[in-house]
């Protein structure tokens, strides 16, 4: 960066002084918390962040120095609530991604599902279920994602990043209205809370699995145990709980 496009001191210092009213707002916001989800805890989080994030650019581009923030990605990227203050409806939106980590065991799981709900052999969708994609539609038109979330290890499944949208709107939906195009008319300034979960905020336990060694933990026997015993235990049902034909 040039010398002309440089942030002057007193930038950098008013800069810093928008940090100390931020924490100072931030703090005040939790003082006078009304619960886990209360708003203006959220909002004087994001005005917080915000506010560090430019003190850091600011001071780095003036003086090449950082600071020890880590400013959280995915609180910056959605702007302060301007939705209803009291608002007659929400919609929750959902995403969570799976690798599939085991095709065998998910194909093993779809499997059982057909076979448990045709008994007598008659309507089973027996290609369905031999396929990836057909075994993904077995087990997912099953099981509800809140169990697929909880049991993913049984069906072959590793979980990847997921997070939770809590939006706020005027009035309930008419049935049908959105089913077409569900996710395009979502308003990031009527989202009331979101939650994220992902690999990335767990860096700080990488320190943790390089002790492993030191715990008398042989690393060989849990391969064996990841390896030629997952597939023989998947021969048996003792491992997976029973389906219910009814579901």
């Amino acid at each position: 960066m040039s010398d002309a496009a440089q942030p002057t001191a007193a930038e950098v210092r008013a800069a810093v002084e928008a940090v100390k009213t931020a924490l100072d707002r931030h703090l005040a916001a939790v003082e006078r918390r009304t619960g886990e989800d209360d708003q203006a805890v959220y909002e004087a989080f994001n005005e917080l962040a915000s506010a560090a994030e430019a003190y850091d650019e600011l001071l780095y581009d003036r003086y090449d120095e950082v600071t020890p923030f880590e400013i959280p990605g995915a609180e910056e990227s959605l702007p302060p609530y301007s939705g209803p203050g009291e608002p007659n409806a929400v919609s929750v939106l959902i995403r969570r991604d799976y690798s599939v980590a085991e095709p065998q065991r998910l194909l093993a799981q779809a499997q059982r599902v057909e076979a448990a709900e045709h008994e007598d052999g008659e309507g089973a969708n027996e290609e369905a279920a031999a396929t990836v994609p057909g075994a993904l539609g077995v087990l997912f038109g099953e099981f509800e994602p809140d169990e697929i979330a909880s049991r993913h290890k049984e069906f072959g499944l590793e979980e990847g990043d997921s997070t939770l949208w809590v939006t706020a709107a005027d009035e309930p939906a008419d049935p049908g209205e959105w089913l077409e195009a569900p996710f395009d008319e979502v308003d990031p300034e009527r989202v009331l809370c979101r939650f994220d979960v992902s690999a990335v905020f767990d860096e700080d336990h990488e320190d943790d699995d390089e002790d492993h060694e030191d715990d008398g933990i042989d690393d060989e026997a849990l391969d064996d145990l990841d390896g030629d015993d997952a597939d023989d235990e998947l021969d048996g049902d003792d491992d997976l709980e029973p389906l219910d034909a009814e579901r």
